[in-house]
């Protein structure tokens, strides 16, 4: 046993950050599956709350009625990488929070200090209890909410890319023509960028990796080797 508990890997925690339409969830999905890492989304966390108040009727251009309801959802996210799933008060809302209704909304949900605070607080939970190590993804994860993470990563990719891999995940009704995504994820990164609290910002201390000129693969490969050798460092 002594043998074993040497020689196992030791946990890690990967913080993947970087604007919608980098390849964040797919890389680090697989990332933490090849790794045997657990996963966690935050920015469906945000979604999740953000799906709570307007399913309860909160003005979520009223930050003061935000913040009073803060606190009043309970949300539970699980990290199998396989089958990531996230729900409120028992509910499944892996699917209602990717509606058009919920994405218009979450930035300014977000933005408000005490719903950071309370979303903050779980993930740095989740993270610490992961029994083998996770690979959380977002967008101030390097910066604020796991600062101390093992291996940063922060992914980019040029605003042509990433609006026609967002249009490309659209289906239906909410299927936007290219200007418009790109114009929609502009609008995002601003009010990101922009927030006083926690904004969407690369740690000093991470690895960019463009993404633009890359296959998925590869770039899954890329951040797959510089976790080995931060484990081998280790």
């Amino acid at each position: 046993m002594e043998t074993a508990a040497r020689t196992a890997p030791a946990a890690v925690i990967v913080a993947i950050d970087g604007p919608a339409g980098t390849g964040k969830s797919s890389t680090s999905k697989a990332v933490a599956a090849k790794l045997g890492l657990g996963y966690l989304d935050t920015g469906a966390q945000y979604r999740a709350i953000t799906w709570w108040m307007v399913t309860n009727g909160i003005d979520v251009d009223d930050a003061v009625a935000v913040a009073d309801a803060a606190a009043k959802p309970h949300i539970v996210s699980g990290i199998d990488p396989a089958a990531p799933t996230i729900s409120v008060d028992g509910t499944d809302v892996s699917g209602p929070i990717r509606t058009q209704e919920v994405t218009s909304r979450v930035s300014a949900v977000s933005a408000v200090p005490e719903v950071r605070a309370v979303i903050t607080e779980l993930q740095r939970t989740i993270a610490a209890e992961a029994p083998r190590g996770i690979v959380v993804e977002g967008r101030d994860i390097g910066t604020t909410v796991l600062p101390d993470a093992d291996i940063k990563i922060f992914l980019t990719a040029s605003p042509e890319v990433r609006a026609a891999r967002r249009s490309g995940e659209l289906k239906g009704k909410e299927a936007a023509d290219l200007a418009a995504t790109q114009a929609a994820l502009a609008k995002r990164d601003a009010l990101d960028s922009g927030r006083k609290t926690s904004p969407l910002a690369k740690a000093d201390d991470a690895v960019e990796v463009d993404t633009s000129d890359l296959t998925l693969d590869q770039v899954i490969e890329c951040v797959v080797t510089l976790v080995e050798e931060k484990r081998t460092v280790a």
